[in-house]
């Protein structure tokens, strides 16, 4: 039964919600043992369902915003380097609103997807190193494509099988064998 407590507990800090007074006295001598500063972080900084879902959505909107408006300013890959990339990391980050950044941290080091989110930060820094610091329009663009192409294979390895599939689609597309 404590442990039942012990991991009821740690589901209700991971997903936001607060404690009662009595689950707190409850998990207040087993929290003792192994508490740290990102517990505690975790417990002062939490977020109810609704202020989780207006983070959620306000860090969307502002995602896809930027990356809309990006669309704008195609023609300077220097500009649109920069507002697309705001836009992607303004996108990934929403998701840290409904899940948590522990968790999210912790989903996207899974060793499922940990190439994947190598490759997809080292293109949005790439990007926005030649956006910034290099100011070569034909090295952004190509860090754009780069960062997109990431993007879209970071993305699928949240979908079963999709990444697979890919792969098997782009094998029979490009297949010169007759």
């Amino acid at each position: 039964m404590e442990k039942m407590n012990q991991a009821y507990e740690k589901v209700k800090m991971l997903v936001g919600m607060e404690m009662d007074e009595d689950d707190h006295e409850a998990a207040s001598s087993s929290a003792l043992q192994d508490t740290n500063f990102i517990d505690d972080f975790n417990r002062n900084c939490t977020l109810s369902t609704k202020q989780r879902f207006y983070g959620f959505a306000i860090c969307l909107a502002a995602g896809l915003t930027c990356t809309l408006l990006s669309m704008l300013v195609f023609f300077h890959p220097i500009k649109f380097g920069i507002t697309f990339t705001l836009g992607n990391l303004l996108s990934l980050g929403s998701t840290a609103f409904l899940i948590g950044p522990k968790r999210q941290v912790t989903m996207m080091l899974d060793p499922v997807r940990i190439y994947a989110t190598a490759i997809y930060l080292a293109s949005i820094i790439i990007a926005l190193f030649c956006a910034l610091y290099v100011h070569n329009k034909l090295l952004t663009l190509l860090a754009i494509l780069l960062e997109f192409g990431a993007l879209i294979w970071y993305s699928l390895s949240y979908i079963p099988f999709a990444r697979a599939m890919l792969s098997k689609i782009m094998v029979a597309c490009f297949d010169t064998d007759f």
